[in-house]
């Protein structure tokens, strides 16, 4: 019986450690620029992340800055403060997958993981095709 417990005790630890784990990356992230915070966030059992704030969020005209760099001219017009960077992110043993990282400096869309360098560093890896192909920039926590 007392092994019965103990083995009930540690796979709850286990699976609360994990779902600890899973959402390490929930929080405000500051990124290798310096200029942007994005906002990560869990939606069901994915992870997503919209820019939230903007070291100059208006353009030389004084308006707010826009998606003007989008391939799609119809969402050139969208505001870039919330607009959704991060999508689809699923946790998998230490990183998170499977999701998409969206430039909008250059307008494109590229696959991406994440993982935890530490507590307040966020590696981010994006990439065309596979993971080798690609650049990683570290994010810092926002306190």
């Amino acid at each position: 019986m007392k092994k019965l417990i103990f083995l009930a005790i540690v796979l709850f630890t286990s699976m609360a450690s994990f779902a600890q784990s899973a959402d390490a990356i929930v929080g405000k992230w500051l990124n290798k620029d310096g200029d942007a915070h994005i906002q990560i966030y869990k939606s069901g059992n994915r992870y997503n992340g919209k820019l939230v704030w903007l070291k100059n969020p208006n353009n030389e005209n004084g308006k707010a800055k826009t998606d003007i760099n989008n391939p799609d001219a119809n969402l050139r017009g969208r505001a870039l403060l919330g607009l959704e960077l991060l999508r689809g992110f699923t946790y998998n043993d230490g990183t998170w997958e499977d999701g998409t990282i969206y430039d909008p400096k250059s307008g494109k869309t590229y696959s991406c993981k994440m993982s935890l360098k530490s507590k307040d560093a966020l590696n981010v890896r994006g990439y065309i095709g596979i993971s080798l192909i690609g650049r990683t920039d570290v994010w810092t926590r926002v306190k």
